[in-house]
């Protein structure tokens, strides 16, 4: 999003009339679900977020981390809840963009059976190989797996997150053949690229910048449309020659369906809110994300474009969780 863009939606949420006393919300803590293992950075942006929120509530928000099923016993405690104000969830790729491709049924849609709240953060995902791997650059890695079909495991937070479909597209594209090693979420994913156990994956900034930085995981290229500020020295897939690979993570705040409007506003304005706060600028900053403030029907947009972008990549990778 244009910094310019950012400023406007947070000068109008500074604006906005919203207080406890218009609705009575909220009178209670709020559930916030968390669809990974803590210590990832779907948990850290949800936590830093979440107290950054406390403030302009007045409630405490709790954060509760419900993992597996590639996020979707998290999205189900969440699409059959009260739609009350009182449980909300971090939503990214998977939910979003992606299981309606993957699955054959699920018990829940994603344009269906949520109220979208407002965005979170967008940011890119990394290839990232262990530093003992024998390849140094993203050209000995190519090279490397075209000599050694399937005998190269990655690493993912588990299967259909964005993670593992960017791999499967890099596969596609590259026309390589790795195989996957799906874990509980990202901390012990990146744990095994750092300790030798598997020896690549695609990282997300958020959690993997630090590691990068510390040379613990080395970075051979980013899915982004240009080289990221934080990671200068680390070229795009573009740049590498793979062609129409942009990958990403984004995530949001959702709502059961049904949602009172006043309610859905409410929270939009103290998500926008925290999202302009100091600390969650720096934290953002510290881990290469890129605030998604704005309105609900934006961030709507923005995850059915996404959906409609990744439908044909799923289909033609052949990636079926069911």
């Amino acid at each position: 999003m244009e910094r310019r863009t950012f400023l406007a939606a947070c000068a109008a949420t500074a604006a906005a009339p919203w207080t406890r006393a218009d609705t009575g919300y909220p009178s209670q803590p709020i559930r916030w679900v968390v669809p990974y293992p803590a210590g990832g950075g779907t948990d850290v942006l949800a936590r830093t977020v979440a107290e950054a929120m406390r403030g302009g509530l007045g409630q405490q928000i709790v954060v509760d981390n419900r993992p597996g099923a590639s996020t979707n016993i998290g999205s189900q405690i969440v699409a059959t809840a009260k739609p009350d104000g009182y449980t909300v969830m971090s939503a990214d790729n998977a939910l979003l963009a992606y299981n309606e491709h993957l699955y054959r049924r699920l018990p829940f849609h994603p344009d269906k059976d949520f109220t979208y709240i407002g965005g979170l953060s967008r940011f890119p995902l990394v290839l990232v190989v262990n530093p003992a791997f024998a390849a140094q650059t993203f050209q000995d890695f190519l090279a490397y797996v075209k000599a050694h079909p399937g005998q190269v495991n990655y690493a993912s937070p588990g299967n259909g997150s964005p993670h593992h479909l960017a791999m499967e597209l890099f596969k596609h594209r590259t026309q390589t053949f790795l195989t996957h090693i799906p874990y509980r979420g990202a901390a012990p994913a990146v744990q095994d690229v750092m300790g030798g156990q598997v020896p690549c994956m695609f990282l997300d900034l958020a959690a993997g910048l630090p590691v990068i930085q510390s040379g613990k995981v080395r970075a051979l290229a980013i899915g982004a449309a240009r080289r990221a500020a934080a990671l200068p020295h680390v070229p795009t897939l573009a740049e590498v020659g793979v062609a129409d690979a942009e990958v990403y993570a984004f995530q949001g705040l959702l709502g059961p369906a049904g949602l009172p409007t006043a309610i859905t506003a409410r929270l939009n304005a103290a998500l926008n809110q925290a999202l302009a706060a100091p600390e969650v600028v720096e934290r953002m900053r510290a881990f290469g994300m890129e605030p998604l403030a704005g309105t609900p029907e934006q961030f709507h947009a923005l995850a059915r474009a996404e959906a409609r972008r990744w439908g044909p990549v799923i289909v033609a990778t052949g990636v079926k969780l069911d």
